[in-house]
């Protein structure tokens, strides 16, 4: 295989730099927070406190977040089986609710 030319490698440089400006223009556009699984890490932090003090690990609390539930106080307005079936909820993440809510004296909704 013959090595390409300068010409060559100029051009798929440039090319590759125009996808990826392309990239993130649409990723800049998108009105979710989510894109081709690259999570904005940025958006969670400024409203992840009081998550991240329990102990709940980033699926877990990104769930929740994306579910309007900010603080332990929220959970009261969701079942447990609603909170069971969000994505990133796993059985540690759902103990960890469990005994921060019982700590505050809070059930979830029947």
């Amino acid at each position: 295989m013959a090595k390409p030319s300068r010409a060559k490698i100029k051009m798929t440089q440039a090319k590759i730099a125009r996808e990826a400006a392309q990239r993130r223009e649409a990723k800049r556009d998108s009105k979710y927070a989510v894109s081709r699984d690259e999570v904005d890490l940025d958006a969670y932090a400024a409203v992840d406190g009081a998550w991240l003090e329990i102990g709940l690990s980033a699926p877990a609390r990104r769930a929740l977040i994306d579910e309007g539930l900010y603080k332990v106080s929220d959970l009261r307005k969701h079942s447990i089986d609603a909170i069971k079936d969000l994505h990133g909820m796993g059985p540690n993440a759902i103990r960890i609710l469990i005994t921060a809510m019982k700590k505050s004296d809070i059930s979830f909704r029947k």
